[in-house]
């Protein structure tokens, strides 16, 4: 009888181990079952407030890839109609309505359950800080409606406020870095996170309509420290020199032009090379007291809110003359580290994306497909003649600008920023990245979510711990089981 109660004991031993085992085994491959389910999907979002309009972004990104290397992928961009938020300093409150249009959108895009952990941000770039020059008390209650009607919804809302110059440049350094994987890119032979060359970082070219920006990563030995931006991401240290230029906007510069024009001829009509033959414009000199760009008094204009019309002549070479005046280049003197107005710049280097308006007035004119410096000319020269009274299509509206902003775009990058005959065919003219647009707008939102490390990724990706979990579990029970069995076997 004992012998049969120490069989059955046994029995029931080694029958428990073995129920043990396959529980251990089937809870790993529960484990192994959980890894593949898809990662949670976040989100973020980010209104651009321009000068001249505002844009909505909504970002998104696998849970499991924030503060990693992740690839964000834009969800959404939606333009908010009229002008920018700057434009509603004397009715405040239409600043916040215009947002809710896409703010709506948003909402449809983002699933309800997840809206209150988005991330929400409105950024202001130029024209915010044009109107806080001029009228810092309506800037913040431009601020100020704008952040109740984001506050009335369901996302988590961080604030609204004015970029710097210099943050804006940054910010659109860091995006076109990040969209291009200049920063680091995963090597599945070496299983780890690696740095590509310096070689590949992009320097950044951004116009506006209020400022222009210029950030790039200049050679050590030739940087002013004082001029320096220092990042660290992803366990690298960056030293990039960034710039802004307030009131050389295209708009702005639309508008110096103009008063520039009329203060030489003080004439009621006045030449405008810029603009095609037979296109005339009426402007009051009122206009020009509404930005601080062209509100300082002139001698040379007679005061009053007198009308002036401007008449289109299509001189290509005059137009390109008018548009150097905008500049002190003479304020450098004869150093080569300086653009005008006697701001340090180092000398530009490396491969640069130009984007916003460098990209839109490009691109309307064909000129966004890396064509040589010369060919650039000549197609501007070309255009810059064209009669007003052969354009009848209504979408060219904007075509009588097209003229200045094209030789603003070259004067710029050419004469202020110093790029020559060779450094031109480092200038690419882009919009997009992979999915997003290319702006400041991402690399703000990747900032203020702290998503780019300071330190350097650890995780190694495609490494599933739940596989080796269940093996080894599986064969240090079964190794357990067996020596269990034979003991008891022994014993009986």
């Amino acid at each position: 009888t004992m012998f049969v109660n120490k069989k059955h004991f046994t029995s029931a031993i080694v029958g428990a181990l073995v129920a043990l085992s396959i529980i251990a085994l089937v809870l790993s491959l529960v484990r192994i079952e959980d890894v593949t389910l898809p990662p949670t999907v976040k989100y973020g979002m980010v209104f651009d407030a321009g000068s001249s309009h505002t844009s909505l972004f909504v970002y998104e990104w696998d849970s499991d890839k924030e503060n990693d290397t992740g690839v964000v992928s834009q969800n959404l961009s939606c333009d908010v109609q009229g002008q920018g938020i700057s434009s509603y300093a004397n009715d405040p409150a239409k600043a916040g309505d215009s947002l809710r249009e896409c703010l709506n959108k948003a909402m449809k895009v983002v699933p309800a359950g997840k809206q209150r952990d988005v991330p929400a941000y409105l950024g202001a770039t130029a024209g915010m800080r044009l109107l806080r020059e001029q009228n810092s008390s309506a800037a913040d209650q431009v601020l100020a409606e704008v952040t109740k009607t984001m506050q009335e919804y369901p996302v988590a809302f961080k604030g609204a406020q004015i970029l710097t110059g210099e943050e804006e440049g940054a910010y659109g350094w860091i995006t076109i870095n990040y969209l291009l994987d200049s920063f680091t890119k995963y090597s599945p032979k070496a299983h780890m996170w690696v740095r590509p060359e310096a070689a590949n970082i992009f320097g950044a070219l951004d116009l506006g309509g209020a400022s222009t920006q210029i950030s790039f990563m200049p050679e050590s030995s030739v940087m002013n420290w004082n001029e320096t931006s220092k990042f660290t991401l992803y366990g690298y240290n960056y030293n990039i020199y960034t710039h802004s230029y307030l009131c050389y906007g295209q708009n702005e510069m639309l508008k110096r032009l103009a008063k520039e024009l009329i203060a030489v001829r003080g004439e009621l009509g006045v030449d405008h090379p810029c603009y095609p033959k037979d296109y005339n414009e009426t402007i009051s000199l009122s206009s020009f007291r509404t930005s601080p760009c062209t509100n300082q008094s002139d001698p040379r204009l007679i005061l009053g809110d007198r009308n002036v019309t401007l008449e289109g002549r299509g001189n290509a070479s005059g137009c390109l003359a008018a548009i150097k005046k905008l500049f002190n280049f003479s304020a450098c003197g004869q150093r080569q580290d300086c653009t005008f107005d006697g701001v340090y710049q180092p000398p530009v280097r490396g491969q640069f994306i130009a984007f916003s308006a460098f990209y839109y007035n490009f691109k309307f004119l064909n000129l966004t497909k890396g064509q040589s410096l010369a060919t650039v000319r000549e197609t501007i020269e070309h255009f810059c003649t064209r009669s007003w009274e052969n354009v009848r299509s209504p979408q060219w509206k904007r075509l009588p600008k097209y003229c200045a902003n094209a030789n603003y775009i070259l004067t710029l990058l050419l004469d202020a920023y110093k790029f020559n005959e060779t450094s031109w065919n480092n200038i690419f003219f882009r919009m997009k990245a992979g999915s997003a647009d290319v702006g400041w707008t991402l690399g703000y939102m990747l900032n203020l979510t702290n998503m780019i490390p300071a330190e350097p990724p650890t995780r190694v990706k495609g490494h599933v711990p739940s596989l080796w979990a269940a093996a080894i579990t599986f064969i240090i029970l079964t190794l357990a089981l067996g020596f269990a069995a034979l003991l008891l076997l022994l014993w009986v």
